[in-house]
């Protein structure tokens, strides 16, 4: 039988290891590869002019790809559920296939397109290649429970054994015999939208550090790769935060976006270690994806991964409420350099390093401010170019001490933890350039520096720039009490409910040890 095929392109924006794409071109007549601009994510996520850019740059990329291949990309606004029926007509498909994607609101609406397929006699072929390994799989290995630990979690998955190989993109030779129906005025009907087209407004966006794109994410995977020393001795903790230029690959957008294959990254990683000593998982770039994997992994596995309530394996905190706190957070007015100058590098960039991400997160909750984690998971979500649903509430947790690391007592430095990789403040003075003239004993805590030197410098902190909206030294020991107040509460409640944690290993492990050796209480 020949088919009709619509392969949906969701996150799996590339030609490479898409072993969906693959079944879609099999004994098929016609294909129509298609992006859905689904309404839920734009009025449901506050989306960033940052992500929106790399999103439409990578369907510019994936449309040059297939004009190569005599095909087109077809993009389509609406929501799926109304979208495809209309199409699957249209079209006179026979035959749908996508990615899987293990998001709750992707499976629900999967679980809905699934049944509406169904309805019209539409084959649906759903195809693992966003993570590593079929999540599933991972939790029924390890007795039905998510594993709470890196540890279990590496355990398990060294059990299934190594990942998967990826598959080729389809060629020319694929698609003798397929063509893609597209019209004159394909362009009019299904092309790309710009910025503009989305009503968004562009005036803030900054240089294109980042392109999105399956093109740029090769090239500078190849690049990377290519620096072999690098790589073979690469340890996350050992990196620095507040570097001019990342000091890791920055592949995490591209990777995110499915414009990178984690199996493809995997396995040209495993080449390059061949025969050579090279660091290993947590801290190697193996470990980053396995780091990725296991966020995957809880966030199927726990029910509402990304709230507080009814999270059963999260520590419920009495966080405060102060809306003028969070927005001096969020629009880098809190008074401290460091964290301002990485707040305005994620505005700017859409990308700060992991470690700086540690640094703003503490600071926001159980350090300083003592606000919610899930206000900085829907900040970060807006701002991160890599914001991915699973790995924002995972990590957002785990540096508020919520779930997985439980040394609360940790907390990162505003002022002193930046100092160890950029003594004098190169970093602070180039996103925040009303402090470029101030002395290097004084760039951390300008607000110590005598009036003159403030006033040589151009900057009077009060006037020109923000005074600390608090005193670190005193809060963070208040807010270390308060958290070891919720712990306390915890412990006495998994007491009388037994079933909350039963079978959770809730003790911290010394990995985060690593990751947090900086760190400066």
């Amino acid at each position: 039988m020949s088919h009709n095929s619509i392969h949906w392109f969701r996150k799996g924006l590339r030609l490479h290891d898409n072993p969906a794409l693959i079944a879609a071109l099999k004994d098929c007549r016609h294909v129509y590869p298609l992006f859905l601009l689904d309404p839920w994510y734009s009025n449901n996520s506050c989306i960033g002019i940052n992500r929106w850019r790399f999103l439409i740059e990578a369907l510019r990329d994936l449309d040059a790809s297939l004009k190569k291949l005599n095909s087109r990309l077809f993009v389509v606004s609406g929501p799926p559920t109304e979208v495809l029926p209309k199409l699957f007509e249209k079209w006179k498909i026979t035959r749908l296939t996508f990615e899987v994607d293990t998001e709750p609101y992707s499976q629900s609406r999967d679980k809905e397109v699934m049944k509406l397929a169904k309805e019209y006699g539409v084959e649906v072929i759903p195809k693992i290649s966003h993570t590593l390994y079929n999540i599933d799989r991972i939790i029924d290995e390890n007795n039905g429970k998510p594993p709470m630990t890196y540890v279990r979690f590496q355990s398990v998955v060294k059990d299934i054994g190594p990942p998967k190989k990826p598959v080729p993109a389809p060629t020319k030779e694929d698609m003798k015999g397929v063509s893609t129906a597209s019209s004159e005025d394909h362009e009019e009907e299904f092309g790309i939208p710009t910025l503009e087209d989305l009503g968004l407004d562009t005036s803030s966006l900054g240089p294109e550090l980042f392109p999105g794109g399956e093109q740029e994410a090769l090239r500078r995977l190849d690049e990377h790769m290519q620096r072999t020393a690098w790589v073979c001795k690469f340890e996350k903790p050992k990196t620095s935060p507040n570097s001019i230029i990342p000091s890791t690959t920055v592949l995490s957008p591209y990777v995110r976006f499915g414009c990178l294959s984690a199996r493809t990254f995997w396995w040209r990683l495993a080449e390059v270690y061949r025969g050579k000593q090279h660091s290993e998982p947590p801290v190697s770039l193996h470990g980053q994806l396995l780091w990725r994997e296991f966020f995957y992994t809880t966030a199927v596995g726990i029910p509402n991964f990304n709230r507080m309530e009814g999270n059963p394996h999260c520590v419920q905190v009495d966080w405060d409420k102060n809306p003028e706190h969070l927005a001096a957070w969020r629009e880098a007015r809190t008074g401290f350099p460091f964290i301002d100058a990485i707040m305005t590098q994620l505005r700017q960039e859409g990308w700060i390093h992991h470690l700086a991400r540690h640094a703003v997160a503490c600071f926001l909750t159980r350090g300083d401010l003592w606000i919610s984690w899930e206000e900085g998971q829907k900040v970060f979500e807006e701002l991160l170019l890599d914001a991915d649903w699973s790995l924002n509430a995972g990590n957002w947790q785990w540096l508020s001490a919520s779930a997985f690391f439980h040394q609360y007592f940790r907390v990162y430095s505003p002022i002193a933890f930046g100092k160890k990789t950029d003594k004098y403040g190169d970093y602070i003075k180039k996103y925040l350039p009303v402090l470029n003239k101030f002395p290097a004993e004084y760039i951390y805590e300008p607000w110590k520096a005598p009036r003159s030197v403030q006033e040589r410098a151009g900057c009077i902190v009060g006037k020109d720039y923000p005074r600390p909206l608090v005193e670190h030294d005193v809060i963070h020991k208040k807010n270390i009490q308060r958290m070891k107040a919720a712990y306390a509460k915890r412990s006495s409640e998994d007491k009388d409910d037994q079933t909350i944690t039963k079978g959770a290993k809730r003790k911290a492990t010394s990995i985060q040890d690593m990751f947090e050796k900086k760190a400066k209480r």
